[in-house]
């Protein structure tokens, strides 16, 4: 009777397939796309992140390049420089607006009011700037420290036709107390948010608390724009003065990549934060007792052996296949002899000494000595007569 032939059994891998590849990498997959994306959303928020408030070419709600805008749609020139000297060349014609005034130097002041400009417009200029080019306007204090208010909004018995004709606006920021020529609008506690003066060589001045109506986020609120126009526009050539933020405290400076990020942004960023952490908690591995587990294949230990003979052979390292031999020869006969292994290896000296005493003082190349610590083979004929005589040594000593 014939045997029945033997199903071989399937074969096993363990190379994982793009399905389970998909499952283990998808949610690594999801949070790196959703980190990519929120990157490009962040750095395309705008392209005026760069320039700080009240900067005419910036788009940003505190910016006001919609103000500029609007002039140059009513015909109005608007120029910008960073350089001090530019605005103490004389001229008659023109209107010149002056952010953070305080930012210039006594000189650089006395320079721009003697050059005869047809008005100055200052924003939130503090005493030493009051007192080069607004001659009769001064902080108003209260204990020492300057007034101010968030809004002004109305324009009662106010003598500037500008702020007569544009009504209720929002300037807020400081407070100033007005004497002799100097006439004040926007009154809040008293004291004006919006001041006028004439210099001696009739340039007009206007003192603002702040430039908040200015900004692109407040400019169509009440009459915001047409003080905008009435103050800026009543020249065909406007210079829009660029100071060095540098200067300015820590507060009033650049803003930095933080500032940037909207509140909805940053919320948003929290819960992604929440729901990521959740999410890996509950995909997590959870850490339990050892579980056994059949190997896909069982080698037996002599298929090992062989294999490495054979790697051994392939690569000719005969050398090193008798030294691994004489290595396991000796500690197999340190024990037998009584001789202490130290790092993993017996005393060469003690270890020929106790073979002497058990088998003869015997120096030959055949001898204990040549077997267990001679030159390699020089080919695999001797290597097998090496393995043979270290059998053969093995069994004189454990049966003398």
């Amino acid at each position: 009777m014939s045997p029945e032939p033997v199903t071989p059994a399937p074969a096993t891998t363990l190379t994982p397939t793009v399905r389970q590849l998909w499952h283990r990498g998808r949610w690594f997959l999801a949070v790196t796309a959703i980190v990519l994306l929120a990157g490009l959303l962040l750095g395309g928020l705008g392209d005026s992140t760069d320039y700080p408030s009240l900067d005419p070419r910036s788009a940003d709600p505190d910016g006001a390049k919609a103000t500029a805008q609007l002039l140059r749609a009513q015909g109005i020139t608007v120029d910008t420089t960073a350089d001090p000297g530019q605005l103490a060349v004389p001229a008659r014609d023109d209107t010149v607006l002056l952010p953070l005034p305080d930012l210039l130097t006594d000189d650089q002041l006395s320079a721009l009011a003697a050059a005869g400009h047809h008005r100055l417009v200052l924003i939130s200029p503090d005493s030493s700037a009051l007192d080069l080019l607004a001659p009769g306007v001064e902080v108003a204090e209260n204990g020492g420290l300057p007034l101010s208010v968030s809004s002004a909004n109305a324009a009662q018995q106010c003598a500037l036709p500008e702020a007569a004709q544009a009504g209720s606006a929002e300037l807020g920021g400081r407070l100033y107390r007005t004497d002799g020529p100097a006439t004040g609008c926007y009154l809040r506690n008293g004291y004006p948010a919006l001041a006028r003066t004439t210099l001696a060589n009739g340039t007009e001045v206007i003192v603002l608390g702040s430039g908040l109506f200015l900004t692109n986020q407040h400019l169509a609120r009440q009459g915001n724009a047409a003080l905008a126009l009435g103050l800026l526009g009543a020249r065909p050539h406007l210079t829009w003065f660029l100071p060095d933020y540098q200067a300015l405290p820590p507060a009033e400076q650049q803003k930095s990549f933080t500032d940037l990020i909207p509140d909805g942004w940053r919320w948003a960023g929290l819960q992604l934060a929440l729901a990521t952490v959740l999410a890996a908690l509950w995909r997590a591995r959870r850490l339990g007792p050892m579980v056994s587990e059949e190997l896909p294949v069982v080698v037996r230990a002599a298929e090992t052996t062989e294999g490495r003979a054979r790697l051994y052979h392939r690569a000719k390292a005969r050398g090193r296949a008798a030294e691994a031999l004489r290595r396991a020869a000796r500690n197999r006969l340190a024990p037998v002899l009584g001789v202490p292994l130290t790092a993993g290896e017996p005393e060469p000296t003690a270890l020929l000494t106790a073979l002497a005493d058990r088998l003869g003082d015997r120096r030959e190349p055949g001898g204990p000595h040549g077997l267990l610590y001679g030159p390699p083979p020089t080919d695999d004929a001797a290597l097998l007569r090496l393995a043979d005589d270290l059998d053969a040594l093995e069994r004189q000593v454990r049966h003398p």
